[in-house]
């Protein structure tokens, strides 16, 4: 199974931390946020990842390297400048992720996830359309993306709702309809899926965090340092 870090975003939220460094490579806890989750996945048995940039990419690259000193092998997607969101990021990835369901992160969240779990269940034979991981609504995401029925993901009901974590299984026939160099964000093939009634997820507890603004990128750096 490989995996796909999205480290392709501008960041403005983070500026002017942003401004000369690409989000991923910002640091919390004495190392860049993408790194924990190359260690992570280097635990949990991954080996090939795809990690794809615009924003400063050649930094990604300089810094992250083949993904030797991880045990990796690091392919990298480059995306024009303004990126090409989520699903347009991923379609244009394929040829490099291959013909098996693969997981999808994003290189801006911190968590603690059993990747291994998602890892050891293709090994398997699990073929999911498309897997969410979702979280407890934050702070600055009240209202939620999605609800849960058993494994099923429905659209967002009542106050049993729950925030997308930035974490996900998809098989590449998902993205079929994207046309690669494309620009198109995720929520409309999920919306699709959730019609269908092909869209599966399931809620994490563990520790997460959208390392979205540098407050809170403070915080989690204060947090780690204090382990």
């Amino acid at each position: 199974m490989k995996a796909f870090i999205l480290a392709a975003g501008r960041g403005e939220r983070m500026r002017p931390l942003t401004d000369h460094t690409p989000k991923p490579l910002l640091m919390a806890g004495g190392k860049p946020l993408i790194v924990w989750h190359l260690e992570r996945l280097a635990a949990a048995g991954f080996r090939e990842i795809v990690i794809n940039h615009a924003h400063l990419g050649s930094l990604i690259e300089q810094t992250l390297g083949n993904g030797s000193q991880w045990g990796l092998h690091i392919q990298y997607s480059p995306e024009p400048p303004g990126a090409l969101e989520t699903a347009g990021g991923i379609a244009t990835a394929l040829p490099l992720l291959g013909d098996e369901p693969f997981l999808v992160v994003n290189g801006d969240v911190y968590c603690d996830f059993d990747f291994g779990r998602f890892f050891r269940l293709t090994a398997e034979g699990w073929k999911p359309a498309a897997h969410l991981v979702m979280v407890a609504n934050p702070a600055h995401h009240t209202g939620g993306d999605f609800s849960l029925d058993c494994e099923r993901v429905i659209y967002a009901s009542g106050e049993q709702t729950l925030t997308y974590a930035g974490i996900g299984v998809f098989s590449p026939a998902f993205f079929a309809g994207v046309q690669p160099g494309s620009v198109m964000k995720l929520r409309p093939l999920l919306d699709a899926a959730i019609a269908a009634g092909t869209l599966t997820g399931e809620r994490f507890a563990g520790r997460w965090v959208d390392v979205g603004t540098p407050q809170r990128l403070a915080e989690l750096d204060q947090e780690l340092k204090n382990v």
